[in-house]
């Protein structure tokens, strides 16, 4: 078999194929060129880029086999999630991977520009030797505001409060108890603005966000203020926050970005009291390392089929370990539920009973949807467009839990009506400590059989022989049973003969079946 093809179309870290192994076809080009990109997409599964490499619409348009973007770093202003999800690609990116590094970065500017150590060292490359002139200010005992209290605001806050600073904190997001925890008193913004000493950004580019600090803000600022933003370019006014340096209305600023990159030319260059950055805040050995090592274990999970918890436009979050070996049975048992339903449900509740409960089981929707519609529409069905695919089939799908379980340690339905009011069931559950894959009910019948590559279900009328008959045929098509189980309603009523085989059954042979006991239904899947 030919192995996954991974295109790798920047300079990442060796350890990034390090950790992709020897499982895949490794390819390279230079994504920053478009006639080079185009036709290398093509036939590629996964993508590893940075930031040059622009992952568009219609770059997801020539890749038809594509199926993970992964993006070596945080932002994801290059790559079209929305075009993606639609095409059933997964993203993701490695949201950890340079905290520190940015963390670290932000406090080097912020002493930076305490202590005028640009123009200093620009003074003695110049030959001056002005030691008055750039005398500089101390951060200890000083209260610096952080903008926004996330992971990188975090560690800024840690950090800064090694130094014996003061830190409030504006997070419309945080509650005041968490905040509280790490020592840090949220305010609102104004009052940071008035309070602080040293401000230092770390908030996420949004509408909402842009223009957040402008000329307003900074005239409610202390004369003293030394002002950092090493977050995302164009959360300060640029223009504002130059008139504010030239004017004295506030004192001095580090930047790592700017709302337009890459930025050479900008008056905030000519300002003395300004050291700047070319967005540096990923740009260590360490960050490089984490990040190309992060999406690699990605790019591994979602080409073994599974969810992968660092992509970002498949809901379900982080997942549990008692959860995890429920992903594959529930998508079997949608794909089950598909072959019993015979065409798309109206509606489809997913239900998750047991002790599993008790943690985000949202992942098994997901996988009971991809399990669902994987036999039924011709593109690739994955955790990213299944909800899409139900809503656009105007598919009504509910997640339903419940702790109790009595017959079960845990146990998944899926259950769905159909168009003409009728209800198709299937439930599983995973036995013993190898978690082994159970079918366990099918339509109100009681079952113990291994969901197994190939299956076949048969309903009919209950009377002696049909066993023997239905063995019989498929013996005659050297079909091999590896699992039977007969289920009842009651004596002379329904029942359901299911079967595990080694081999698919043809077409022929299952209405042989169909006619030899008379069945109501016939049925078969392909789980391979």
């Amino acid at each position: 078999m030919s192995k996954p093809v991974v295109l790798i179309a920047e300079e990442l870290s060796p350890a990034t194929v390090d950790a992709l192994g020897p499982d895949f076809e490794i390819r390279h080009c230079n994504g920053a060129d478009r006639a080079e990109l185009l036709p290398a997409i093509a036939d590629v599964d996964a993508i590893l880029v940075r930031s040059a490499t622009k992952v568009d619409a219609e770059a997801l348009a020539a890749a038809a086999k594509l199926k993970i973007v992964a993006r070596a770093g945080v932002g994801l202003d290059n790559v079209d999630v929305k075009a993606a999800t639609q095409a059933g690609v997964m993203v993701v990116n490695a949201p950890t991977s340079n905290i520190v590094s940015a963390a670290e970065l932000a406090v080097g500017l912020m002493l930076a520009a305490a202590r005028n150590i640009s123009p200093g060292h620009e003074g003695l490359r110049n030959g001056e030797w002005k030691r008055s002139k750039y005398t500089g200010i101390e951060l200890y005992e000083k209260t610096v505001g952080i903008v926004g209290l996330g992971r990188i605001g975090v560690l800024v806050a840690q950090r800064l409060s090694a130094f014996g600073m003061n830190v409030v904190a504006y997070d419309p997001y945080v509650q005041p108890g968490r905040a509280a925890q790490m020592g840090v008193r949220l305010v609102d913004l104004d009052t940071l603005l008035t309070e602080a000493d040293f401000m230092s950004v770390h908030l996420p580019k949004t509408p909402e966000t842009i223009g957040l600090i402008g000329a307003d803000e900074l005239a409610k600022a202390k004369s003293n203020l030394v002002l950092v933003n090493a977050a995302r370019g164009g959360i300060v006014d640029e223009t504002a926050l130059y008139d504010a340096l030239k004017t004295g209305r506030i004192a001095a600023a580090g930047l790592d970005v700017f709302a337009k990159e890459p930025c050479t030319d900008s008056p905030l260059f000519e300002l003395e009291n300004v050291v700047a950055t070319p967005h540096l805040g990923a740009s260590t050995d360490e960050a490089q390392e984490k990040a190309g090592i992060a999406v690699a274990k990605s790019v591994r999970l979602a080409l073994s089929g599974e969810l992968v918890p660092d992509a970002v436009n498949v809901q379900g979050g982080v997942i549990a370990e008692d959860v995890r070996p429920g992903i594959p049975l529930t998508e079997k048992l949608g794909r089950v539920f598909t072959a019993l339903a015979g065409e798309v449900a109206q509606s489809i509740d997913v239900e998750v009973r047991g002790e599993i409960t008790e943690y985000d089981v949202k992942v098994l929707e997901l996988a009971a949807l991809k399990g669902v519609f994987a036999d039924i529409v011709e593109e690739q069905v994955s955790y990213v467009n299944a909800p899409l695919l139900a809503a656009e089939r105007g598919t009504a799908v509910r997640l339903v839990t419940e702790a109790e379980s009595p017959d079960h340690r845990n146990l998944i339905t899926v259950r769905g009506t159909l168009s003409d009011g009728s209800q198709v069931s299937v439930s599983g559950t995973l036995v013993g400590l190898a978690q082994k894959e159970r079918l366990v009910e099918v339509n109100g019948f009681d079952l113990d059989i291994e969901p197994t590559d190939h299956l076949a279900f048969f309903v009919y009328e209950d009377r002696p022989g049909m066993v023997g008959t239905v063995g019989g045929i498929l013996g005659d098509a050297q079909i091999n049973i590896a699992g039977m189980q007969v289920a009842r309603a009651g004596k002379g009523g329904q029942a359901l003969v299911a079967l595990s085989v080694d081999s698919d059954i043809a077409a022929d042979t299952l209405a042989e079946i169909q006619q030899a006991i008379a069945a109501q239904t016939v049925r078969s899947v392909d789980l391979g």
